[in-house]
């Protein structure tokens, strides 16, 4: 199978959640890990923004597994910008990093499937950001709610042998996250006001991933799962009480 983006954060989670059900599990970034991979996954260099290159990893996972159940299109993400004043530079490389390079994956990963008699499944990791407005990151919650349109028509036209989903995922408690969210304590603040009690984390993800991997979920395609604690509390709520 393949994580993209996989070699820290949710990714990381990701491939060592699949690896530890047993799967044989490829990652790729467009950096090598600073931490050394656990042992079952490979790590395969590829800045996925490039279509022969999203083909050469999932070629690659073909190559070392003999086929390609199960795609994870997970990398993504985009520093903060003013939406007035971006460079248009900024804005196509966010967009391709998060909607481009999904597609160019999961193009390469369905045209194996295809051939596959069991078929397989690409799962899509979606954001809050591609459901509600993204001040900050217009152009990343435009690929994300793009992404989400993408995951229900390819999953409209590869059935019934390929499954596409989405999960959606919501404020995710990692090292980046952190520090995005102005510490331990600001972390803590944001988790606080998400009905659950506390923020997103890999592993709560991961499960949501591998149920959608299996059988069980073997009439479910199109799908937007959100993994995201009961969601975020409306603003008049918050008015109210402060």
């Amino acid at each position: 199978m393949l994580v993209t983006g996989g070699t820290k954060g949710l990714g990381r989670g990701l491939a060592e959640a699949f690896r530890d059900a047993g799967a044989d599990v490829v990652v790729c970034a467009r950096n090598a890990p600073d931490a050394a991979l656990p042992d079952g996954v490979t790590f395969v260099p590829a800045d996925l923004r490039d279509p022969a290159a999203a083909a050469s990893v999932v070629d690659a996972v073909v190559s070392r597994c003999g086929r390609l159940d199960v795609a994870v299109n997970n990398a993504g993400g985009s520093p903060e910008a003013d939406a007035a004043t971006v460079s248009p530079r900024f804005v196509e490389k966010v967009v391709a990093l998060n909607l481009l390079a999904p597609f160019y994956v999961a193009q390469r990963a369905n045209a194996v499937m295809q051939q596959q008699d069991e078929g397989g499944v690409i799962l899509n990791i979606g954001s809050l950001s591609g459901h509600r407005p993204s001040p900050g990151t217009a152009a990343y919650g435009a690929a994300k709610a793009g992404l989400a349109s993408l995951t229900r028509s390819l999953a409209m036209e590869w059935a019934p042998k390929v499954r596409v989903n989405a999960v959606t995922v919501g404020y995710l408690e990692t090292q980046d996250s952190l520090d995005h969210y102005g510490g331990v304590e600001g972390a803590s603040a944001v988790g606080r006001a998400v009905p659950m009690g506390r923020l997103v984390r890999p592993a709560d993800v991961a499960a949501a991933c591998l149920w959608l991997a299996t059988d069980a979920a073997a009439f479910v395609t199109g799908a937007d799962l959100a993994v995201d604690g009961g969601g975020e509390p409306p603003t008049f709520l918050t008015a109210r009480q402060g």
